[in-house]
């Protein structure tokens, strides 16, 4: 027997305890399970056992997955969404513009014109969010804070998009303050942004080891994986 739908069970409780703490309704969070490097079964047993987001990274692998599921749920089964959190080329954009039903991770107006542009018609606009380098990381992607403003009205004004919000990944901390000060950084420009006339409502930021921090900073889009599916396989 799989440990996913005991493990989902318990990443669940920790945002709900998480939320309370910080004085917000768990219905204000949604859990992204990022199933990058995972096969298609255990996305099935995740989703069977009531997960509906899930996260991948990698182009190809994660097209192939939605395939997949497609044919493995139920005919009843409510549809999965579909979150790209990855570095996305601008070579790559088409199969993710025709398949994911969100993008975390546009850092330039180039990807975000390509997935304007290849987002069939017949689809829902995609939603997408800005990813931004809170902590300076040369080894990370994502805009600089102060690039942000700009990229965000430029994403905003494309057809078949529909900016959500920021997301972030930030240079890993071990104690709770520490972990809070980038995340925090991301909430005051979310903030800015909606006070400039922006309708924003989503923050991506926070995985398993800072969801604490995360939840106490506004995040709405939490990313979980080794917690439900266990130590990444490699890719």
């Amino acid at each position: 027997m799989s440990a996913i739908p005991a493990n989902l069970q318990a990443v669940r409780q920790a945002l709900e305890q998480a939320a309370r703490r910080a004085g917000r309704q768990p219905g204000e969070l949604t859990l992204l399970a990022v199933s990058k490097t995972k096969p298609a079964g255990d996305v099935l047993e995740a989703a069977l056992a009531g997960q509906r987001d899930f996260g991948e990274n990698y182009v190809q692998e994660g097209v192939e997955k939605i395939l997949a599921l497609k044919q493995l749920l139920p005919a009843d089964h409510a549809p999965l969404v579909w979150h790209f959190i990855g570095p996305l080329q601008s070579n790559k954009t088409r199969p993710v513009a025709e398949h994911f039903d969100w993008v975390h991770s546009i850092d330039r107006l180039k990807v975000a014109q390509r997935l304007s542009e290849q987002r069939p018609e017949h689809l829902p606009p995609l939603q997408v969010c800005v990813q931004v380098n809170v902590s300076g990381e040369a080894s990370k992607s994502g805009c600089a804070p102060d690039q942000v403003e700009a990229l965000c009205r430029a994403v905003a004004a494309l057809p078949r998009l529909c900016l959500r919000g920021l997301m972030t990944i930030p240079a890993p901390a071990d104690d709770l303050e520490t972990q809070r000060l980038p995340l925090g950084q991301l909430r005051q420009l979310l903030t800015a942004l909606q006070a400039g006339g922006l309708a924003l409502d989503t923050l991506s930021m926070g995985m398993s080891h800072d969801l604490e921090a995360a939840v106490l900073e506004g995040s709405t889009l939490v990313r979980v994986g080794t917690a439900i599916f266990g130590a990444r396989n490699t890719p």
